[in-house]
């Protein structure tokens, strides 16, 4: 399993690099304050590191939320039975 998980790693790697090359095209970006002038290959490749890093974020503050949540429900449950009379 992991051989075919590394070959499809290479296959990406390769594909990356064979698209970074062929597109060595100038591409501006006038960000407001500063003009940014990078290949395509770079300004794709900073574009999908920047999505990922977002969306990692994103989805680990959603589940960290859940489980914030959830350990605050179940602590009041755990402060509500301490606090019930045994019924011996």
């Amino acid at each position: 399993m992991r051989l075919i998980v590394m070959l499809i790693l290479l296959l990406f790697i390769a594909a990356g690099i064979v698209l970074g090359a062929l597109n060595v095209d100038l591409v501006s970006y006038d960000l407001a304050f500063a003009r940014v002038e990078l290949p395509k290959g770079a300004a794709l490749l900073a574009m999908l590191v920047v999505g990922w890093l977002l969306g990692g974020l994103t989805a680990w503050l959603g589940v960290s939320a859940q489980h914030r949540r959830r350990r605050r429900h179940e602590q009041r449950a755990m402060n509500k039975n301490k606090k019930m009379p045994a019924d011996a």
